[in-house]
Formats: C-alpha cells, sequence, structure tokens
C-alpha cells in the first residue's frame, strides 16, 4: 500500500480490520489505478491539461456556465482557502451543507484535492443528525450554504468539535482573493476522501468511507460500461450531491468523459420537467416515484432531448417502466447501489433490459442470492443479495461492519431472486429500512421523534406500500390516557416530527390504535406492523378500483 499522505490520521484509525473488509476485485484493466492518485486531477485537470478546458461543464440556473478551465479556477481558489486561511491539512474532515449549485461541485472537489476528507450532507438534515454526524466524523470545520445555516448552528452550539462554520457567501469571497492554481495534494489512491453517512435501522448513521480510486471505480465500472456517456452528454436529475446516487450521476459520471452537468437546487417532477425543455439535457438521474409523477405532464414539456433515464434510490415497479416506455419510447435503466458499494453495481445496458429486473452484474463486480448461513441459493429461490467488486463497506469504527461483509461478500440487507440468466429480480428489504420516494429512512428514528412529543405513549412506525412513493411511512401512535385523539392531532404530530428530524422522514398516515403488538418480554413486533400496513395498503387499493 502506497504512504499515505494524510497528516491527520483519523480516518485510517477508524478504518476496519483487514479481515473484516469485503475482497476487493480490480481484474478489468479500466480498474487499475496508480498508487498515487489525487481523483480531481482525473475529474477537472485532466481535461484542460489536454486542450479540453473550453468545453462547459457546470450550468446552472443562476446563469452559471463554468467551462472545465472555470471550475479548475474554481477548486483551486477555494483549495487555497481551505490550505491557507482555514488551516485545513490532509485528513480533515470538512462538512458541506447545500443544496445542489456551482459552490457545493467546487468545495466538493476542493477539499478532495486539497488532501482533505468530504463529508457531505443532506440539506433537509435538522440539527440533531447534523451533530451526530459531526460528532462521529469529529468534523472541525464545515462550509455551508448561507440560507441553510441555522441549524448547523444550533449543531455547533452543542458540540465539542465543530469549531468553524463558513457560509459560503464568506468562502466566494474569500475565494475571489485567492490564487486560482493548487498543486493537487500527493494522495495514494487508498486515501479516503469521502465519508457517506447512511441510515441505519436504528436510526443511529453509519459512516462509509471511500478511497480516491473508489471515485473512479464506479465511473470506470457502471458509468463506463453500462451508462457508456460521451462527451457530447448533458446530465440533468434531482438526487442531491450528498447522496451518492446524485454524486455519481450528477457530478462524477459527467466529468469523467468531459460532458456537462446542469445542477438544480430543486426537482420535484414539476420542476424537473420544465427544466429538462429549458437545459436539453441528454441522461436524467431521478427516482422511479419521480419518473411516475412525470408522465402526465410529459405533453405539457418538451422532454426529447433525452436519450438515457437512469431509474434508483428505490425498486423500479414494472407498472411505471412500462408507462414510461409507453409514454416517451425510452426504457428505464434501473440499478441499484447503496451508500456502502458508492454507487449501481447491478443494473443493464441497453438492449439487454429486462421490464422488472434490476439487471446483470455490473463489469467489475460479482453477485450472487444467498441463504441465511452464507450458502448459495439456486436460481428462482429469494435470498440476501451478496456482492463484492472494486468498491465495498468500509464503515468508521463500527460494529456493524460485521453484519454488512460475511465472508468477503457485501450483505446490502435487499432480498433478491437470481434467474437462471443470471439477471437479479428485487423482492424485498430485510430489514426494518422503509424506502420512500428514494429516500432511506429508520423507522425506529422517527419512532423517537414521535415520543418526544408530549401526547404520544407509544409509537411503532413501518413502511406501507405505495403506488406514487413505492412506500410511505405509516405510524402507529398510542396516546397517553388524558389526551383526545382528533384529526388536528395527527397534523400537529406531523408538524412536530417535521421539526425533529428531516421533513422527508415524517409519517405520512397516522393511525391511533389502543396498543402496539409486542413480545412477551415488551419488544415491539414490527412485522406484525408491516403486516397490518399491507393488509390496509390492499384494501384501500381494492376500494379505489371499486369505486
Amino acid at each position: 500500500m502506497a504512504a499515505s499522505a494524510h497528516v491527520d490520521t483519523f480516518a485510517a484509525r477508524g478504518l476496519p480490520a483487514t479481515e473484516a473488509l469485503p475482497l476487493f476485485l480490480f481484474e478489468r484493466p479500466e480498474l487499475h489505478y496508480p498508487e498515487r492518485l489525487n481523483c480531481v486531477t482525473e475529474f477537472v485537470d485532466r481535461h484542460v491539461a489536454e486542450g479540453r478546458g473550453g468545453r462547459i461543464a457546470v450550468i446552472a440556473p443562476d446563469g452559471t456556465r463554468w467551462t472545465y478551465a472555470d471550475l479548475a479556477r474554481e477548486i483551486d481558489r477555494v483549495a487555497n482557502v481551505l490550505v491557507n486561511d482555514l488551516g485545513l491539512v490532509a485528513g480533515n474532515r470538512v462538512l458541506l451543507r447545500a443544496p445542489n449549485n456551482p459552490m457545493m461541485v467546487a468545495a466538493y472537489l476542493a477539499v478532495i484535492k486539497a488532501g482533505g476528507i468530504v463529508v457531505a450532507t443532506m440539506p433537509l438534515l435538522r440539527a440533531k443528525e447534523l451533530g451526530q454526524i459531526v460528532d462521529k466524523a469529529e468534523v472541525a470545520l464545515a462550509l455551508c450554504d448561507d440560507r441553510l445555516i441555522d441549524e448547523l448552528q444550533k449543531t455547533a452550539g452543542g458540540s465539542t468539535f465543530l469549531k468553524r462554520i463558513v457560509p459560503f457567501s464568506e468562502l466566494k469571497g474569500m475565494a475571489a482573493a485567492a490564487r486560482d492554481t493548487f498543486a493537487a495534494v500527493d494522495t495514494a489512491r487508498d486515501d479516503v476522501c469521502l465519508f457517506g453517512f447512511t441510515s441505519g435501522t436504528t436510526g443511529q448513521p453509519k459512516c462509509t468511507m471511500h478511497f480516491h480510486r473508489d471515485l473512479l471505480a464506479i465511473c470506470d465500472a457502471y458509468s463506463r460500461n453500462v451508462l457508456k456517456p460521451t462527451a457530447d452528454d448533458r446530465f440533468i436529475g434531482s438526487p442531491p450531491l450528498a447522496f451518492t446516487f446524485g454524486l455519481g450521476g450528477l457530478a462524477l459520471f459527467p466529468f469523467r468523459v468531459g460532458a456537462s452537468t446542469v445542477l438544480l437546487e430543486k426537482a420535484p417532477p414539476g420542476d424537473l420537467l420544465p427544466a429538462i425543455a429549458e437545459y436539453r439535457p441528454t441522461i436524467c438521474f431521478t427516482a422511479p416515484t419521480a419518473y411516475r409523477a412525470m408522465i402526465a405532464s410529459l405533453k405539457e414539456h418538451d422532454w426529447r432531448s433525452l436519450r438515457k433515464c437512469v431509474s434508483a434510490g428505490e425498486a423500479l415497479p414494472k407498472a411505471t417502466f412500462d408507462a414510461w416506455k409507453e409514454a416517451t419510447g425510452l426504457d428505464l435503466m434501473d440499478g441499484i447501489g447503496a451508500t456502502e458499494m458508492l454507487h449501481i453495481f447491478i443494473a443493464a445496458p441497453e438492449g439487454k433490459i429486462r421490464p422488472g429486473a434490476t439487471g446483470l452484474p455490473v463489469p467489475g463486480y460479482e453477485a450472487k442470492v444467498v441463504g441465511l448461513a452464507g450458502e448459495d441459493l439456486p436460481p428462482g429461490t429469494p435470498g440476501r443479495l451478496a456482492v463484492r467488486g472494486p468498491t465495498g463497506c468500509r464503515y468508521l469504527a463500527d460494529e456493524r461492519q460485521a453484519k454488512y461483509v460475511e465472508n468477503g461478500w457485501n450483505i446490502t440487507g435487499d432480498t433478491y431472486m437470481a434467474d437462471a440468466d443470471g439477471y437479479f429480480w428485487y423482492q424485498a428489504r430485510n430489514d426494518d429500512m422503509i424506502v420512500s420516494a428514494g429516500y432511506n429512512i429508520a423507522g425506529p428514528e422517527v419512532e423517537a421523534a414521535l415520543l418526544a412529543h408530549p401526547a404520544v405513549a407509544e409509537a411503532g412506525v413501518v413502511g406501507q406500500p405505495c403506488p406514487e412513493r413505492g412506500m410511505i411511512v405509516k405510524a402507529y401512535v398510542v396516546v397517553k390516557p388524558d389526551v383526545t385523539v382528533t384529526p388536528a392531532l395527527a397534523v400537529e404530530l406531523q408538524i412536530f416530527v417535521k421539526n425533529e428530524i428531516a421533513p422527508y422522514k415524517y409519517p405520512r398516515e397516522i393511525a391511533f390504535v389502543d396498543r402496539l403488538p409486542r413480545t412477551e418480554t415488551g419488544k415491539l413486533q414490527r412485522f406484525a406492523l408491516r403486516e397490518e400496513a399491507v393488509r390496509e395498503a390492499v384494501a384501500r387499493d381494492a376500494a379505489k378500483a371499486a369505486e
């Protein structure tokens, strides 16, 4: 292993023991990387050095149209600010908090170029959630969009680690006065450059650790061999850059091939379609829920610049695939990824898509279905999905590493079935995670937020099937004896949860019940609530069909 460039060795000390790591695969020639590697030089500087600096890299609704040369200068200015003004040393963690905009991209890549480690956070997170991240990653410095600073300041007030928050307005002023050249820190390919946080089923976040080579590997495995973009493509989509699905689809994949990206700060279906008409992108990344929602409005907007549409973040129902295909003539390119794996590891290229199937292992990855004891299961048998390849799970100082990695394989938490042709078919999640409109939501975290309300005695939260969002968060609540149940109370609880944790986690439906199903030892039986939620959804859908 090449010597680390990190002066701050926090990340290296937090890596799992060698025997706890998955097996990493690098057989394919495109996955061979030099020992010394700073990935930003590959994503940006290489294009400038090879004469492509005049190509458009970043487009935004505020009028920004950065070429690759512009992007390189912005990155270098911010890197100089980080090192010379803010005291960053290689290995320091820097928290980023912003919607998808040009400064977020420049700051992201500047931290990595300067040898730091990005800790990107979702814009919707609240102070409590941010505090868990800050404490886990021991973050001292944060760069934050001015509009999102309030919650981060609350975090700083209760943190022993977070010492300085630099708003983007201040960062831009400092960068304007900084030198516009910066020599990339001589990092090793196995130096950590990204902490990706993902929700645990308990609500305690897990921190995944990714190397410089990992950011290139997802491009050279999935994007190169499955998506197959060219320098003439223009990317657009909805996932936040803090979500690794968005990082790949809206930054790394276009930058790897010298293409351009359109960064939208907010991109719900009602905004994404007009943006597609305005900016004429060719590749779109969003969740199945969004594609389904856009179908009804396709006739009102010119979407015909699109040539590829990638769907991930949640399972793609065959009905959504069929409806999109009928409306546009385009096949949705389904895929499954994980924060632990960094990006998509099962998908199918155009020409090999089977409606209803997630796809085939991405070149460079291997996948199989295993039983509870780790035994290989035959085709047609549902079981646990196991995968390995050039990327894999490395949790920061977390005993849950032993649960995710078994015998060198990453166990993703999904139930799948493989057919005789090697295609993988999604069945369900096999843990308590709720996947709603592409967001991972931990039921126990929502329960904890509900229990903080003075009217709530008990709460059980599960996912309920929903044709529009895949699943919704459904809460079963027992109120305290002196509380009267009213529709207004349900609304009050929803608002309360939105203020306690990220708003997308709030329960879209609340059922008030006399008691919750529990074991003899008092443990909540979520499986019983899930079964009840499914029965209710079936009855609801049947009633709608009968209308």
